[in-house]
């Protein structure tokens, strides 16, 4: 587990992240988490955007595109920013990076998304 527990580290350092977890959503589950401030119940995030992300792959599905066209999924609230990373090369094991980020303090979105892509080669699972 170093290499998510690094990649978890890494997504923390992304200016304005206050939350990140790893989730293998075709188990509902968390591999892993670190939170600094977000007060989300990780296991709830596991749970539920794992059917955000299924349905959104079921959706792209029937209207012809490939699962590995999705970068990422942005959810923007009030003051924060969730960013629903899926991975191409563990997808086959259903996994992605949830990122949550202060709206005010995050980097640009371009940023963010560079960042997490270079999280993506750290991880073996």
């Amino acid at each position: 587990m170093d290499s998510v527990d690094n990649a978890l580290e890494k997504a923390l350092a992304i200016g304005g992240a206050t939350g990140v977890a790893i989730v293998d959503f075709q188990q509902r589950s968390v591999l892993g988490s670190l939170d600094r401030g977000s007060g989300l119940d990780m296991e709830k995030v596991a749970y539920g955007d794992s059917d955000v992300m299924r349905a959104k792959l079921y959706t792209l599905e029937l209207l012809g595109y490939t699962p590995d066209s999705v970068e990422d999924i942005l959810i923007t609230l009030a003051t924060e920013l969730h960013v629903i990373r899926p991975l191409p090369h563990l997808r086959e094991g259903g996994i992605f990076i949830y990122l949550v980020l202060h709206r005010e303090h995050t980097e640009p979105l371009d940023d963010i998304r560079r960042q997490l892509r270079a999280l993506e080669p750290l991880l073996e699972l």
